[in-house]
């Protein structure tokens, strides 16, 4: 017979979670970078990882319009309205075709078009 492993936070303990950092915590974050403050050498002093305040700063570059890429990042704006005209199109696509399709089937009830016509 084969022991099983029981899965307990002795055997596998849980990462150590935590809130998110506050809007005014990353900003100061941010601005010790601007300011000439290594990310790593923060990370240490401080708790987030090196990795998150580099990130934190190019997200901030992005929305304040100063990061030159070769493939632009959207500031926050854009891409709630490119969300918005996403969903937007998507809908008036749902809508055209059942339309299209009314169209169709209201043209062969009257006989305006033979059957077996295509709707598009």
């Amino acid at each position: 017979m084969v022991d099983t492993l029981k899965l307990s936070p002795e055997v596998l303990p849980m990462p150590r979670t935590r809130p998110p950092y506050s809007p005014e915590f990353r900003r100061q974050m941010v601005d010790l970078v601007r300011a000439g403050r290594n990310p790593d050498d923060l990370a240490r002093e401080f708790e987030p990882s090196g990795h998150s305040i580099r990130a934190w700063v190019a997200q901030a570059d992005r929305h304040e319009g100063r990061r030159e890429e070769v493939t632009p990042g959207l500031t926050a704006a854009e891409r709630d309205e490119l969300t918005r005209l996403r969903r937007e199109n998507k809908q008036l696509r749902l809508e055209r075709d059942i339309l299209s399709k009314a169209a169709a089937w209201f043209a062969r009830e009257t006989g305006t078009l033979p059957s077996g016509s295509s709707g598009s």
